[in-house]
């Protein structure tokens, strides 16, 4: 019996190690230069066991490739072809766009799946559609982020941040400096932004900081291990996720969200009530509101699964990310004392123009240098620290004289951590300076290296949206308050860049020191 059990164990072994191994030379058989995988970890071992940020992955990765424009990396057993050239990547994101509609296909749905099944609501969002379905739901979504709607989300979006900086004003209990974790505080404020402007939901989390609103948003983004392992097996065995159905976000805080957008649907529909918010623009084009435009308009017939999944997205995306953006913000702020004090300089002039009226759309966009100092955050740490594409037809690449065949189902890597440390595009990478992005320089930064929010058609719709909440509250905190190195551990820069996967359940704390 012992034998039996050993023979079956080493065959077991040998099955497993043949399934891990399958793709370990798919790089060497095309000619392209690659990084050697381990086994069924590939290039991603370091940050499974926890020893090593995405971050520095991305960025060593990105250096090993050294002059090579297409360099081989492996995430787990999948082959990733790393694009390390601008003039590709411009190809491969805007000529060649047809060729590479599509992220991979590690959650999409389908329009034949059930539209009643919310089990995967991720994988119905704008960014795992393809194809034709990404571009309908593209189209309907796109009218929501055009300026004149900002203008109207800023409404919302101000009376958030006024309110973020009346509690923080409030709560002070050591006179004129407070220690404030800024992680805590803006993920509190990015949520109440979200729930106003998506889900027409008066929060404010700073008052009722165990709110319910808050609560489940908390628990679809705090990662734990079991849902990291969770993440590596949807990539790994993704046959068997669909026909096991396995659900990667708590399942009560899924139906949550759910019923919040179905029950304020038809409560607003029987009210015929209207409210410049997501809810409200996915009503339209549902046709549940006609307006002129979608009475000429001819609209795909969108499901409750593929409605709710925008709001879904829109929230899991914009929660964590915005807010670290904005915490990389207060930090570069505390360590870079004059580029602190030249923004207040621009803040305390906005604000005499203004003359004691509210903030508005055209002043905030009118600050130039706080766009380049958010700029400079995006490009020192950006949100996205890599963009995947997918082929969907064959091509072609003569790189160096030597011919690159992309076959389809092929998996294209955009490093932008990468492209956005490299001194050979930006000198000197490691430090912090907004001038890059001023009028007189901005335009000797080389198109495609720098790009926080993706490329082409397909990059990221609510750019405009987490820019403007972020600006938002820069604006009214530094108003308000110097920012200063805190006493308090600070989570380290390159972990929180790595996004909600890897963030540590430390603080970022900064020293909040009010303004005379």
């Amino acid at each position: 019996m012992l034998w039996e059990f050993l023979a079956l164990f080493i065959v077991a072994l040998a099955l497993f190690y043949r399934w891990a191994a399958a793709n370990n030379d798919f790089f060497k058989d095309r000619g392209i230069p690659f990084e050697k995988p381990t086994l069924y970890f590939g290039n991603m071992g370091d940050m499974f066991l926890r020893r090593k940020a995405m971050f520095d992955i991305v960025c060593d990765l990105y250096s090993k490739g050294g002059s090579s424009k297409f360099f081989g990396i492996f995430e787990q057993r999948q082959p990733l072809l790393m694009v390390r050239d601008p003039d590709i990547i411009k190809q491969i994101t805007i000529k060649d766009f047809d060729h590479f509609i599509n992220h991979r296909n590690v959650f999409a749905t389908s329009s034949d799946d059930d539209p009643h099944d919310m089990s995967n609501l991720f994988g119905s969002s704008l960014f795992s559609m393809r194809d034709a379905r990404w571009k309908d739901m593209r189209s309907t979504l796109s009218p929501a982020f055009t300026g004149s709607k900002m203008r109207q989300m800023f409404q919302l979006m101000n009376q958030v941040a006024k309110e973020a900086v009346d509690c923080l004003k409030q709560d002070e209990s050591s006179g004129q400096e407070t220690e404030l974790d800024m992680k805590d505080y803006c993920t509190r404020f990015t949520n109440d932004v979200i729930a106003s402007t998506a889900f027409g939901l008066q929060v404010n989390s700073f008052k009722d900081r165990k709110n319910t609103f808050y609560q489940m948003g908390k628990k679809l983004t705090t990662f734990s291990f079991l849902q990291n392992i969770k993440f590596m097996l949807f990539f790994a065995l993704k046959s068997l996720n669909k026909v096991l159905k396995v659900e990667l976000f708590d399942k009560k805080s899924t139906q949550y969200f759910v019923r919040l957008v179905l029950d304020a649907m038809k409560y607003r529909q029987e009210h015929n009530i209207i409210r410049p918010d997501m809810i409200n623009m996915l009503m339209e084009a549902r046709g549940v509101i006609q307006t002129e435009k979608t009475k000429s308009a001819a609209v795909r017939e969108w499901s409750d699964r593929d409605i709710v999944a925008q709001c879904f997205v829109f929230f899991f995306a914009g929660f964590e990310t915005s807010a670290v953006l904005m915490c990389f913000t207060a930090h570069e702020l505390m360590e870079n004392e004059d580029v602190q004090q030249k923004l207040f300089e621009e803040v305390q002039q906005v604000d005499q123009e203004l003359e004691g009226k509210e903030l508005t759309y055209e002043a905030i966009m009118g600050m130039k240098y706080l766009d380049q100092v958010v700029s400079e955050v995006l490009r020192k740490w950006p949100a996205a620290i890599a963009v995947d594409r997918e082929c969907n037809k064959d091509i072609t690449y003569e790189v160096d004289g030597q011919k690159v065949e992309i076959k389809k189902g092929d998996v294209i890597w955009l490093p932008t951590c990468g492209f956005h440390r490299d001194p050979k595009y930006f000198e000197n990478p490691q430090k912090f300076d907004p001038e890059r992005f001023s009028d007189e320089n901005k335009d000797a930064i080389q198109p495609f290296t720098y790009y926080p929010f993706g490329l082409g058609p397909r990059n990221c719709i609510g750019s405009r949206f987490a820019l403007l909440e972020a600006k938002a509250v820069i604006y009214y905190l530094l108003k308000e308050y110097r920012f200063a190195p805190a006493k308090k551990s600070c989570i380290p820069l390159e972990l929180a860049s790595s996004g909600f996967q890897l963030a540590p359940k430390t603080g970022f704390w900064v020293k909040m020191i009010q303004r005379n």
